[in-house]
């Protein structure tokens, strides 16, 4: 996943097809099957083999992520699946995984309020005072690793998602040493059971937010087998400050979700895009919408205040723009805050959000967002810019005289903004 067309090759689309294939794969998925015996578990690895020296999680060839910094070597492109104790409901996500011991690891589902789809299984398996299976899939296909990160309804299996973007059934196959299902042509599989009644500490590690996670509690997992394909190949994605592998696998994925969820969900007009801001802020702070020029701006407002809310942690800074403005240019968003927005008129300040990503460098326990709307209010004169003719000959000029490769930026040409007769 480090790049959207590398994204687009594990799907089997093209970049502008990424979207609309996920809603399509949400909208129908299709349940996975299973099968009485997978590749992943062509070599099994269980009891004293997974305490000598040199054996269990050690044979693993896991990086370190972040050198000089990161606390042990941490599996990062997991699919980490529990399943609901009271429906049955498998969930998966995408958690660090810290190596504590040959047959020991602590995985990062965030112990607290608004954590992940784990989470809330682990908190009903505490609450039971049982523990928690769990098993750690590495290197599946890429529709299904690609399910693992996304922000899924906790009862929508992502198996299912899965198929719906793969067109078939997932193969899935029965794990040996707890009941849970993993994709049956998995590279690697590691099984085992976290301990509800404890947490372990966790971290350093170099974390997506910007900055170095420090040390928290989280959960313990005991291993119980590792199995694995012949020649097994191992997984991981970089994470650290982005955009990195762990942003550009979200990315391409979350904003048509959050597209979808405005226009169907809640049924705003005019919007036409929606933006993830990527390098340094990670995808969660920053959220650019598009909308058509002259779109009521109780849609504008609405779709502000729905995007900030839509998913913790997503949208404490939510930005409007027309559509004549590029939402993937900051350039061009900061050039329509500076001439469009009246800051006493179109920004609006939301207390008592919960701190998100990266929360705990900061000194209150409370968020705010700030929503903006920068689209064009009115008429407004040209661009100052040759038109579209004169500057596309004088690309071709400067191709022609070999001149160094240049990047187009948005706005390139002149475009009409109404407030100009013939």
């Amino acid at each position: 996943a480090s790049s959207p067309r590398i994204y687009g090759m594990g799907m089997g689309r093209a970049v502008e097809d990424i979207g609309p294939s996920w809603m399509e794969a949400v909208a129908n998925p299709i349940p996975p099957v299973v099968v009485a015996k997978g590749q992943c578990q062509d070599v099994v690895i269980t009891g004293p083999d997974l305490k000598k020296p040199g054996g269990g999680l050690a044979l693993l060839p896991v990086p370190i992520s972040t050198p000089g910094y990161d606390a042990a070597p941490y599996l990062t492109a997991t699919l980490c699946v529990t399943r609901d104790p009271d429906t049955g409901i498998q969930n998966t996500g995408m958690y660090r995984a810290a190596l504590k011991a040959t047959d020991r690891l602590v995985v990062r589902m965030v112990a607290r309020p608004g954590g992940a789809g784990g989470w809330v299984h682990w908190q009903k398996y505490r609450e039971r005072g049982e523990r928690m299976p769990i098993s750690i899939a590495l290197g599946a296909a890429p529709v299904v690793v690609f399910t693992s990160p996304q922000k899924l309804a906790l009862d929508l299996d992502e198996y299912a998602v899965a198929g719906g973007l793969a067109g078939a059934p997932i193969e899935m196959v029965k794990c040996l040493t707890n009941d849970l299902l993993v994709p049956a042509n998995s590279e690697i599989v590691v099984e085992g059971y976290i301990d509800t009644s404890v947490l372990e500490p966790e971290a350093p590690f170099g974390e997506s937010n910007g900055y170095v996670a420090l040390e928290a509690f989280n959960m313990p997992m005991h291993v119980t087998a590792i199995t694995h394909r012949k020649k097994a190949v191992f997984n991981a994605i970089i994470s650290q400050v982005t955009p990195s592998e762990s942003s550009v696998i979200k990315k391409v994925a979350y904003e048509p979700l959050f597209l979808s969820h405005l226009k169907k969900t809640m049924n705003i007009k005019g919007l036409t895009r929606v933006v993830l801001h990527e390098p340094l802020t990670n995808l969660r702070p920053v959220i650019f919408l598009q909308f058509k020029y002259g779109s009521p701006q109780t849609e504008i407002w609405r779709a502000l205040n729905s995007a900030s809310s839509y998913i913790t942690a997503f949208g404490k800074v939510v930005i409007a723009v027309s559509d004549d403005v590029d939402p993937s240019s900051v350039d061009a968003v900061l050039w329509s805050i500076a001439y469009r927005c009246n800051p006493k008129e179109d920004t609006h300040i939301l207390p008592y959000r919960g701190g998100g990503q990266g929360a705990q460098y900061g000194e209150r326990k409370t968020d705010s967002a700030l929503l903006i709307d920068a689209t064009r209010k009115k008429l407004m004169p040209p661009l100052a810019l040759p038109k579209k003719e004169y500057m596309e000959e004088a690309l071709a000029i400067w191709k022609e005289l070999d001149l160094p490769a240049i990047k187009i930026p948005s706005p390139w040409h002149v475009y009409e903004l109404g407030n100009w007769g013939d």
